[in-house]
């Protein structure tokens, strides 16, 4: 697996942050906006230039900054691994795509329409950052784009297992990556859910998400494949499910249905137990509508054995298509290191739910199972289990 984000650039750098709970979120920094130094955002800490020199690029004219850090977590992902047996395939989600790319032509072309460039045009579109990187990890079987909103990574864990399963591909390149732009910023502050502080999920005072960018990707393979390289799997994709409840264009369902039946129908498909479940990596966006929702559909479905559960995002932020890939990493984490990490910023819970999610890091745990939620707009709702192996 790789990944990198506002806690770090890899796995290790990562982990260490979670364990020591130090948040990558501050104050919006490289972006030029009316908004620098005043609204929190979760910024990977590398300019474009710094991606590059990282790859190992000279030239990085026509590549995008979601592109940039794609590359960087998927060729973590695929350290050591020979394509030259079976067939492989390369999924990846973004939301973004190269708006940023996008918003420089626009500059250049109202201030001189011979300025824009229409390269910059050409990386806008969401498919480019994912032929760019199978092309360069060398993957040519299989390629796709998936953008569903928020769950858009976790579909493409989705469809690469149901690839893998129904022996189209051997093996699949699976995540997202997403970059800040103004765009991005403005068009969630103009639907009111960005917080003016760091987010609190599943807080009574929360008040809005916090906006983040970064990249992850796993490497799926079948048993099949692993039994003829001998490689030892980290952990197994052991069920999974997508429910739409189609309630509204950005707000989840009051009673929570899609969440409810995403959770339910990953578990049964994964073949456990509700109590089996160890840990709940929670979408836990901090906006009014998401926690109170998802609490619902937690507590119907766990009734009253909720297992421990907490949000991330106050570490990374929410990094929209490659938020589902970079909780899948924490959930791969959270088996392999036996540890639940804490939902930072909580201080008191939602009166209607009373739920209290794990607000400190936690090791020496037997950490079987770990249900990873990501709910999109449109009410597009993916779960994933992952298990130990």
């Amino acid at each position: 697996m790789g990944i990198i984000c506002a806690i770090g650039k890899d796995p290790g750098e990562a982990f260490t942050a979670l364990k020591e709970e130090k948040s990558g979120i501050g104050k919006l920094n490289r972006i030029s906006s009316i908004y620098q130094g005043i609204l929190p955002i979760a910024e990977v800490p590398f300019s474009n230039e710094a991606l590059a020199s990282l790859l190992g690029l000279d030239d990085i004219r026509g590549l995008n900054r979601t592109t940039l850090l794609g590359l960087v977590a998927a060729r973590q992902a695929v350290v050591g691994t020979d394509f030259s047996t079976g067939k492989t395939g390369m999924l990846s989600a973004t939301t973004v795509g190269g708006m940023e790319r996008s918003e420089g032509f626009y500059e250049k072309f109202l201030e001189d329409q011979k300025k824009g460039l229409l390269r910059d045009i050409f990386t806008h579109d969401c498919a480019d950052s994912t032929d760019r990187i199978a092309e360069d990890l060398g993957i040519h079987d299989f390629s796709g784009t998936i953008s569903t909103a928020c769950s858009s990574s976790v579909n493409t864990i989705m469809f690469g297992a149901e690839l893998i399963r129904s022996g189209r591909l051997d093996r699949v390149v699976a995540g997202g990556t997403d970059s800040l732009t103004k765009f991005t910023i403005n068009g969630f502050n103009t639907l009111m859910i960005l917080d003016k502080n760091p987010c609190r999920p599943f807080d009574e005072s929360r008040n809005g998400l916090t906006l983040g960018e970064g990249a992850a990707f796993v490497l799926l393979e079948s048993e099949e494949m692993l039994q003829k390289t001998g490689r030892k799997p980290i952990c197994e994709v052991s069920g999974y499910a997508n429910a739409n409840d189609a309630y509204h264009q950005t707000a989840s369902s009051p009673e929570g249905t899609g969440a409810f039946l995403a959770m339910k129908k990953a578990i049964e498909k994964a073949g456990i137990d509700l109590s089996d479940i160890s840990y709940i990596n929670a979408h836990g966006t901090a906006t009014i509508n998401n926690d109170l929702s998802e609490g619902i559909a937690v507590k119907r479905l766990f009734e009253d054995r909720i297992p421990p559960f907490s949000s991330t995002k106050p570490f990374t932020g929410h990094t929209l298509g490659a938020a589902g890939a970079v909780e899948a990493v924490f959930s791969c984490m959270a088996i392999t290191h036996g540890c639940i990490f804490p939902n930072l910023n909580f201080s008191n819970p939602i009166p209607e739910i009373g739920l209290i999610p794990a607000i400190q890091f936690m090791d020496g745990l037997n950490v079987r199972h770990v249900l990873s939620n990501s709910f999109g707009f449109g009410g597009n709702n993916s779960s994933v289990v992952f298990s130990k192996v």
